[in-house]
């Protein structure tokens, strides 16, 4: 009899491979290896919590995503978050503060979630709100930036706060990258993972994988250079079309497998850097993990949703903890049905989805759709 699928059982292997790959990764350097075996310490420690719960009858997470702002300096093209209207060329209005976010990582380290996506916009507009994430050294905060904000004082931080892990975005090398990003962007982003590398930092790199560069992405080329560079780890995120036009980019079955080979491989052969496929194998994790399966994401304004690609949320962790927000009757609703489950062309299956997804917001007397009033942000800046 085929053993049922265990999404804790999956998601706790999942964070232990990462943290393992971090340490083969980290060895080289004595500091950075010191912290990254603290930090297998407590992410240890946040399993057996996560495990705990489990035996109780509740569900805890590992992964959050938290947008901390909406606020973006670039133009992208294809930007997922401009396309929605989500991201802004100035400070939005009623943003979450420092200290509210403050609070959403002192809980999330209670419950035992070991890593924190800061995304935006651009997270590096917050410094306040990444020195608060720095002061939580048992959760991971990988920053995902454009790789263009970054400063003397910035360096001096993440000097100090190891667990502040810069993951600048790339489309593969010049050419097509400042093709997307504008022109110029390529070399700025190089400089400053040059000055992270001289000063022995950590960072890594989150590339979109599109039809036309997931070759160029996974070349030896490109990946020898980023890891002559110092990168330590490598984020592939499918790209998520939003126009029709742009459908034809949007990895298929053919794409996401040769993928799925492609990292195996890699960690075989190349353990000195992390790779990470976003959203990943969901066959291999029966089904999508959004929703609070194995993550879910905190838009720029406090609105809990299943993920940055489906910008639908019933509960705001302004007036809610987030314990009862990753239990919200529309993530519940996800959880129990069969959307997170089913087969799709790529990328999102809640995105591709989505008016499923509203046919379940129209349950809730008191959801509201956060596409219209709050910030939904891709981690892909």
């Amino acid at each position: 009899m085929e053993k049922a699928f265990d999404i804790q059982e999956y998601m706790t292997k999942g964070v232990e491979r990462v943290v393992s790959d971090a340490l083969k990764a980290s060895f080289k350097d004595p500091k950075e290896s010191a912290f990254m075996l603290g930090f297998a310490a407590a992410s240890a420690a946040a399993s057996r919590k996560r495990r705990k719960a489990e035996k109780k009858g509740e569900h805890i997470p590992p992964f959050l995503i938290a947008s901390i702002t909406s606020q973006c300096h670039l133009h992208c093209a294809g930007c997922y978050s401009r396309c929605n209207h989500a991201t802004l060329d100035t400070e939005p209005v009623a943003q979450m503060t420092d200290e509210e976010w403050l609070g959403v990582f002192e809980e999330a380290d209670e419950l035992g979630i070991s890593f924190i996506l800061l995304a935006g916009g651009e997270p590096m507009f917050r410094r306040g709100v990444i020195e608060a994430a720095g002061k939580k050294k048992n959760i991971l905060f990988p920053i995902f930036t454009n790789g263009t904000f970054l400063d003397e004082r910035y360096l001096e931080l993440l000097d100090k706060r190891r667990n502040l892990i810069p993951i600048m975005s790339l489309e593969g090398k010049k050419k097509v990258t400042d093709a997307r990003r504008g022109a110029g962007i390529y070399e700025r982003v190089i400089k400053n993972m040059d000055a992270l590398h001289e000063r022995g930092l950590i960072f890594g790199a989150s590339v979109t994988v599109t039809t036309e560069n997931i070759r160029e992405l996974t070349s030896e080329g490109f990946l020898e250079e980023l890891s002559a560079r110092g990168c330590k780890a490598v984020i592939f995120v499918e790209f998520v079309p939003v126009m029709e036009e742009s459908k034809d980019l949007a990895p298929g079955e053919e794409e996401r497998e040769y993928l799925k080979k492609e990292i195996a491989r890699l960690r075989a052969e190349k353990p000195e850097m992390v790779y990470i496929s976003f959203p990943g194998d969901e066959k291999g994790s029966g089904g999508c993990v959004a929703a609070g399966r194995g993550f879910f994401h905190i838009n720029s304004h406090g609105g809990a949703e299943p993920c940055p690609f489906s910008p639908y949320s019933d509960v705001n962790i302004r007036n809610s903890s987030l314990r009862e927000a990753m239990h919200s009757p529309l993530f519940m609703a996800l959880q129990s049905g069969n959307i997170l489950l089913d087969d799709h062309d790529g990328g999102c299956v809640l995105y591709e989805k989505r008016e499923l997804v509203e046919q379940l917001m129209a349950g809730s007397a008191c959801g509201v759709r956060e596409k219209e009033k709050e910030p939904a942000l891709s981690p892909a800046v």
